[in-house]
Order: C-alpha cells, then structure tokens, then sequence
C-alpha cells in the first residue's frame, strides 16, 4: 500500500478537491483507496455525504475505541473525519509520542483490519503543520502540495519544506538515528489563469524545480466538484460533458498520472 498526504500551510488552495479527485481517478483505474480525513473540518468526508460523530479518526490519536472503515464503493473505503481534532490535538499536546500516533496505530492494526486489501491510502489534512499533519507526513510515501497564484502562495512553498525539513530532522530513531520521515515533497500550480500578472509569476518561479510536477488551470467545475460531490472521473465518463472538456479532463489525466509516477 502506498501512503500519500495531500497537505498546505494556507487554505484555499484547492487541497481536498485535489486529494478528492485523485482518489476518484485512481479508483477508476481499479485500485482500492482508503481516504483518511484528519482536517478537523471534515470536508472530504461529507463530500461523501458521512456525517459520523463516534469511531472517527479521532480515536487514532485518543488511543482508544473503534474506528470505522466506511465502505463508499467497491473501490473506495473512508475513515471519516473528527470535528474535534482540534481538541484531541490539543489534549495530546504534552505526549512525548504524539507525532507517532498514527504511525503505531498502523502497525497495530494493519493485519487486523486488512489494510494491504489497498493499494492507496490518500489522507487530507488541514492547512497547518499541527500534530495530525505531522503524523501523515511521518507515515507517508509522498507529500502533495497545492500552490495558488496569490502574494503569499509561493512563499508557502518555502514555509512547507523548511517545516518538513525540520520535521525530517526531528522524528528519529534515536538508536539509529534515522529519520522516519521518508517523504517526498511535490507541489502542483493550482488555479492557474494564462491572463493574469500574478499567475505568469508563479510560472516563472517554478519553471525549473523539479519538485513541481504539474499545473491546473483555474476551472470552476474543478473547484466545484467537491462542494458538488461530483468527481472528475464522474464527469468526463459522460460522453457530452467529456467532449465540451476534452482539453481539461485530458489535462487532468496528464496531471493524476504525473503524481502516481512519482510516488
């Protein structure tokens, strides 16, 4: 099972959608998610009309009770969403093992509840570097990164590999000194419009980082499609809505197969 976390430090950025769209797009290829949802505000998980208030994923970090696998299809499994992270996060605060919750939880129970039955695991985070974040980034594969044309979006570039860095140099094996952050951090030029200053600036900053994997131009049925709970891969298997697309829906497959390359 590859582990992927879809994270930012600012909001707005197009974070879930992406992570949201991926999964779909991945699942109609066959592979089998699993979608985590550790951001406190649980959009992922209502975009999947789930609106669970007990055996959340919460209780990963608690350390006690269930946690539901909710099966949304044949492809698609989530464990839903805390509305009060937050506050666990903050109950936690004082544990020496906090950033390694999840990482434990997964060993205790990988076999018990048959997580290799996934190919991907896919978790979204809120936008912050608080403790759930730095659980799935210690637990990952790949850390995928929306930036967005604005005075403070390509500076959050910078403000998220320093934090990984730190983190890299923070969560270790201390008999061996390893890291346990493996992770590769990519980013994606979210939002993209071919007519406006702030845009053409982005480009040009991130035209030769290799850490930069792709670009998506701004297009409402994108940004829509969670409020819409309606992916991309749901859209373009209509014939009509493919052929008034093309372009971006083949843009999109370029995009998802450039992350899976990658990971």
């Amino acid at each position: 099972m590859k582990i992927l976390t879809f994270s930012a430090i600012k909001g707005g950025v197009g974070k879930t959608t992406l992570a949201f769209n991926y999964g779909e797009w991945l699942a109609k290829q066959g592979k089998n998610i699993l979608f985590v949802d550790l951001d406190h505000q649980s959009n992922l998980t209502q975009t999947y009309d789930i609106y669970a208030n007990k055996n959340t994923v919460g209780n990963i970090f608690r350390g006690f009770g269930k946690v539901d696998i909710h099966e949304i299809n044949d492809h698609i499994s989530l464990i839903a969403g805390d509305m009060h992270l937050d506050d666990v996060e903050s109950e936690i605060e004082n544990k020496t093992n906090k950033n390694m919750l999840l990482y434990m939880w997964l060993s205790d129970n990988y076999d018990r509840l048959n997580l290799d039955r996934f190919d991907y695991m896919i978790l979204d985070t809120h936008p912050d570097f608080s403790t759930a974040t730095k659980n799935a980034i210690i637990v990952s594969e790949a850390i995928i990164s929306p930036l967005t044309p604005s005075e403070h979006g390509y500076n959050a570039k910078f403000n998220l590999e320093e934090r990984v860095s730190d983190l890299r140099q923070e969560a270790i094996d201390y008999s061996s000194r390893n890291s346990y952050v493996s992770a590769n951090l990519f980013f994606i030029a979210n939002m993209v419009k071919h007519n406006t200053k702030s845009s053409h600036e982005l480009l040009d900053a991130l035209k030769d980082d290799d850490t930069v994997l792709a670009v998506i131009p701004q297009k409402e049925l994108f940004n829509r499609s969670t409020l819409d709970k309606k992916s991309l891969s749901v859209m373009a298997a209509d014939h009509k809505e493919y052929i008034a697309q093309r372009t971006f829906f083949d843009n999109m497959n370029t995009v998802f197969n450039q992350i899976t390359e990658h990971i």
